[in-house]
């Protein structure tokens, strides 16, 4: 049977095409000798390897036909009409590049006397884009591209960027193997975002070497990356093509199609570049490595590691059908969205019911905590509280209610200063001193460590705050509840053996952010896996930090000793757009989980317009704005979910949902429910998190509202609030692809 291999497809089409395509590539795919396919290959073609297929009447897949390992392989080029699918058949090669030894197709100048033409161009080196429509055919798309970089507005410095970084022409074409005419364009480029236009147009390595170098990686940097070769392929026949097509560097932009069902939703996607198809190497590196204990993978916004963390699971779940997995996030729309994007990727991957199952679970947090202590029984779970809390509770009757630290401190009598006897300073106390520690009384608390707390407690202060968190405890006694620091206590001790024996229900756990869990949460996950190869992969941003405590996963007896990588490379938000939120981190000090000081350097794969700042004196003023942006935007061939307002709270979301309802735009709320199409989506900051969009207006708001809710703080508490509040801010700037909008209260 024929093997199919798809590319980043230079031209879209519509759905009626696309469903065709996809029926012409499932019965290529089973019988490339089906008559009605009509494959064939092209007269005074630049390559004897094209081929064209029949679509329909009107369409046809122009591909290139390799012969190795005892079978045919069909690289899928595009689809095209007919006439234009045949001027691109003529003009394409499919080749090694001499240089770097990876794939490459380009465009080959047809003479005028061998027919041919039509709407389209062909992709040219690397995988650029093709001519559009509205341009003169006759003109090679080299030349479009350097017209667009050369009449850029703005003032060209003496040198060119990448000549002040001391790259030369020879090290892009004879150390990289950049075509001369690309090369010639990067290297006129006055400055970064004149690089990154030229990138823009350059699908796979190709624009990613220029990325790489336009953001200050080396040449030497981009060689190892890309894993080139000091001496590549001798020659450029089809067994030599079909090795280069493996090499991490060309599944950027060339992928193996396995089966049927995998080819179904990579043409139903309707984006040929979606991250479920194609890896940049670092982070297939990532996805397919194995490891010897706990990995930690951190990255900025849109780094994609959360795509390294839904491939890994597809691979050891392939690896290892019978495997217990356990894939995790703090909050239920992350985990809802992972799961998603999991089934998304691979419907086969074996889905668990539960905890201790074989196959794959994927789950928030907390639930996971429940559903351990569900599962536990009355003794063992008695065993656990008592560990944990001092009193044994062989059955629980729900979850601590909100508002209790409130209730506790407001019913007792204590000399603490209020920013102590705050319910933000005894909540954090109690998560990431008490429970991990699991202090039982009052002398033990007078002599427990408090890495990280920053305000410092005398024997004084410390035994008022131990009466304050043991009249807590004696509530939830009462009523039988746990709150959800508690749970994960619990369920940790639980399966660490209190009671019993160690409890382990699964061999390997995945997390996704995981700068936003509490020392309970890691405590959780060291004690659900056997500690060894693959047993915890962690994707973690603390610029993202906006629920979880800093912390050092070593003191949870997770050590990462030196297995820890980043991801650099945005592949989400415009380079203008990362600049700005950037900015918004500047003043903050940061750090991982490792306890080490967080780094940025991180670039992007995009180009596009600054963002627009804009400071109003009102509310009313404010709501005008976001209504104008809206309504203009919703003018364009944009998507209407696409759209966003991003705002701190609630109440600001029901206000601008309100506010732009008088003003004649329909936007929707969103709170915990998936979004739906059709109109623009109006959600906090929070909610965001994980979203990407096309268009965002993010509302600062007013300032005095955020300045209210730090009051009363300790200056600890107040100063991880302020980092928190950026971290915030940062998500919600890093959600939009492509034009966001900055809305400031004077």
């Amino acid at each position: 049977m024929p093997t199919i291999i798809m590319t980043k497809w230079p031209v879209k089409i519509d759905g009626s095409v696309r469903s065709k395509a996809m029926a012409f590539l499932q019965k290529l795919s089973a019988d490339d000798t089906t008559p009605g396919l009509h494959v064939e290959p092209i007269q005074q073609s630049a390559d004897p390897r094209v081929r064209t297929g029949r679509v329909d009447q009107s369409y046809r897949a122009v591909m290139f036909r390799l012969d190795g390992a005892g079978e045919p392989h069909y690289v899928i080029h595009g689809v095209w009409q007919h006439d234009d699918a045949i001027a691109v058949a003529k003009k394409v090669r499919l080749k090694l590049n001499p240089i770097n030894g990876l794939p490459q197709i380009e465009e080959i100048p047809v003479p005028a006397d061998a027919g041919g033409g039509g709407e389209h161009a062909a992709a040219g080196p690397g995988g650029e884009r093709p001519v559009r429509s509205d341009e003169p055919q006759d003109k090679p798309a080299v030349d479009v591209r350097r017209d667009e970089v050369d009449t850029r507005e703005e003032p060209v410095p003496t040198e060119p960027l990448l000549g002040r970084r001391g790259v030369t022409r020879s090290d892009l074409v004879e150390r990289l193997g950049v075509p001369v005419e690309v090369a010639d364009l990067a290297l006129v480029a006055p400055d970064e975002d004149g690089v990154l236009a030229v990138a823009q147009h350059h699908e796979g390595w190709l624009g990613t070497m220029l990325i790489d170098l336009a953001t200050g990686d080396s040449v030497d940097t981009v060689r190892e990356r890309m894993e080139i070769a000091a001496a590549p392929e001798p020659s450029d026949d089809d067994e030599a093509l079909l090795r280069s097509l493996r090499r991490p560097a060309a599944q950027m932009q060339f992928t193996f199609i396995e089966d049927q069902d995998e080819l179904r939703r990579v043409i139903e996607s309707g984006d040929f570049g979606a991250w479920r198809v194609f890896l940049h190497p670092d982070q297939r590196r990532y996805v397919e490595r194995p490891t010897k204990g706990p990995f930690r993978l951190s990255g900025g916004a849109g780094t994609g590691k959360t795509v390294v963390v839904v491939h890994r699971t597809r691979a050891l779940a392939r690896a290892r059908p019978d495997a217990r997995m356990l894939v995790t996030t703090f909050t239920r729309n992350l985990a809802d969205s992972l799961r998603d994007s999991l089934q998304q990727l691979d419907p086969g991957v074996p889905v668990a019911g539960g905890p201790g199952e074989a196959g794959v679970h994927v789950t928030g947090i907390d639930a996971l905590a429940f559903a351990v202590l569900r599962s536990a029984g009355g003794p063992s779970l008695g065993a656990a509280t008592q560990a944990v809390l001092g009193d044994e509770r062989p059955e629980l009757r729900g979850r601590t209610p909100e508002g209790r630290w409130r209730a506790v401190v407001e019913g007792t009598s204590t000399d603490l200063p209020p920013q102590l006897a705050h319910e933000a300073f005894l909540a954090a106390e109690y998560a990431t001193v008490v429970l991990p520690n699991r202090v039982l009384t009052e002398e033990q608390y007078l002599r427990v460590r408090r890495p990280g707390r920053g305000t410092p407690l005398d024997r004084k202060r410390r035994a008022a705050v131990w009466e304050l968190i043991s009249r807590y405890r004696a509530q939830g006694r009462v009523d039988g509840t746990l709150d959800y620091p508690e749970t994960a206590a619990v369920a940790a001790a639980y399966l660490e053996g209190a009671g019993g024996e160690p409890r382990r229900l699964a061999d390997h756990v995945l997390v996704d952010e995981g700068q936003d869990l509490s020392p309970g949460h890691w405590q959780l996950l060291r004690a659900l896996v056997e500690p060894g190869p693959d047993d915890l992969f962690i994707a973690e941003d603390s610029h993202q930090r906006i629920y979880g405590p800093r912390l050092v996963l070593s003191r949870y007896g997770i050590n990462i000793v030196g297995r820890s990588r980043r991801l650099t490379l945005n592949y989400r938000t415009t380079a203008q757009n990362l600049r700005y939120a950037m900015g918004i981190l500047e003043e903050g000090e940061y750090v991982d989980l490792e306890n080490v000081p967080e780094e940025t350097g991180y670039r992007s794969a995009r180009s596009g317009p600054e963002p627009e700042l804009v400071d109003v004196a009102s509310l009313p003023a404010e709501l005008d704005l976001i209504a104008d942006r809206v309504r203009g935007w919703l003018g364009t061939a944009v998507p209407a979910e696409t759209i966003a307002v991003l705002v701190h709270d609630r109440f600001q979301r029901e206000r601008v949902v309100s506010g732009l309802a008088e003003r004649r735009v329909e936007v929707r709320a969103v709170d915990r429910e998936k979004p739906v199409a059709g109109r623009p989506l109006v959600m906090t900051m929070h909610r965001a998190k994980g979203m990407e969009f096309s268009k965002v207006v993010l509302v600062l708001g007013d300032p005095s509202a955020t300045e209210r809710r730090f009051a009363g703080l300790d200056e600890a508490e107040r100063a991880d609030a302020e980092l928190r509040e950026r971290s915030v801010e940062y998500v919600a700037a890093t959600r939009a692809r492509d034009e966001l909008v900055v809305v400031r209260r004077d």
